[in-house]
């Protein structure tokens, strides 16, 4: 193993992940200047709130991806946490929460406890529990829309704090916060990281490879479902109809932020760093006005630039993977299965592989 080739790696990961966010702040900072388009406070508070929607979300895929698996479930959580949440948080909305963690707890227990105890590849378990949730979802929700009637509790969860703040993002700031801490000096977070860079090695030195995944992928359902339930009450309302911007917005930011899809490397604060600089890009192209396909345009060659600059391995398999989740055209319901090479190819099964 070349190591001082992987710090090097590690650095320019890193690097990249803050420089990409860097530039984003100077152009939002210098547009007015530049242009005839104005940029103000409530602008900063639509990227914070933003964060406060999706940014859980990548944090949970991120970290399963620094554990060397990919949860590609996290978006039917995220949906089914807003779910529980608005049916049962009626009168209780912190009731209505734990609820919906209780149920992000059985879902991660359930699917690390298949990668880890089965030693399987985490993308086919957790594209199945991808579909089983999503149909939970539908289920309980009736296969329509829920609304929430207790509009007061979304009003202070995005009451304007300091301007720029709300309680929703200061509470996604603050779990990015003790994530960071938690892998930055505990010895669960040198294991999750030993864990995704080389398995094997970690078995020998003694690491509890699966607990270590199981509590990986508990929490990573917690925070989805957290994120879920929290942007339910705020929208005062619960839908079952799937969308992939949330994984596609997750994976991209990881990937931005420094995360490696070989495992054992990335951090809290790149992941963060790379949700930011997602959502600034979007203001920016909603204060321009520019056309849907542009952000998509300009996000996939900010994101193969990184990936060819840093050395980013796995990518293709990411794209493939992404793509076998597209729904039919009938009624945005995803297919019953993962696309041709979504589990043949060796970039793939490294990603699970237990």
């Amino acid at each position: 193993m070349n190591v001082a080739g992987a710090i090097g790696r590690g650095v320019r990961r890193d690097l990249a992940a803050f420089s990409i966010l860097t530039v984003m702040i100077v152009v939002m900072a210098i547009l007015p200047a530049i242009s005839s388009y104005q940029v103000s406070a409530t602008n900063v508070y639509d990227v914070f709130q933003n964060f406060a929607s999706l940014g859980l979300v990548a944090l949970a895929l991120g970290m399963t991806m620094i554990a060397g698996e990919f949860d590609l479930s996290v978006t039917s959580m995220y949906l089914l946490g807003g779910m529980v949440a608005v049916l049962t948080g009626a009168s209780s909305p912190v009731a209505g929460v734990f609820c919906a963690l209780a149920v992000g707890i059985a879902a991660g227990a359930i699917q690390g406890s298949l990668v880890a105890g089965l030693r399987l590849n985490s993308m086919p378990v957790t594209l199945g529990g991808y579909l089983i949730l999503l149909g939970i979802t539908y289920i309980i929700g009736n296969d329509r829309t829920v609304t929430y009637s207790n509009y007061s509790v979304g009003l202070q969860l995005d009451q304007p704090i300091l301007t720029i703040f709300s309680i929703r993002s200061i509470v996604s700031l603050g779990i990015f916060a003790l994530v960071a801490l938690a892998m930055a000096t505990t010895r669960i977070g040198r294991d999750v990281r030993a864990v995704g860079g080389d398995r094997r090695a970690s078995r020998t030195a003694g690491v509890p490879v699966g607990r270590i995944l199981v509590g990986v992928f508990v929490a990573a359902a917690l925070m989805t479902s957290l994120s879920g339930s929290l942007l339910g009450y705020s929208l005062a309302t619960a839908s079952p109809t799937i969308a992939l911007d949330q994984l596609t917005f997750a994976a991209t930011a990881a990937l931005l932020g420094g995360v490696s899809l070989a495992g054992g490397r990335g951090s809290p604060a790149g992941i963060a760093a790379g949700v930011l600089a997602l959502s600034i890009l979007q203001e920016l192209l909603g204060i321009v006005a520019a056309a849907t396909y542009v952000q998509s345009l300009v996000t996939g060659g900010l994101l193969i630039a990184v990936a060819r600059s840093t050395g980013l391995r796995g990518f293709g398999p990411w794209l493939r993977s992404t793509a076998s989740l597209r729904p039919p055209a009938d009624r945005g319901v995803p297919p019953l299965g993962p696309g041709p090479g979504a589990t043949t190819d060796p970039a793939v099964h490294e990603l699970g592989g237990t």
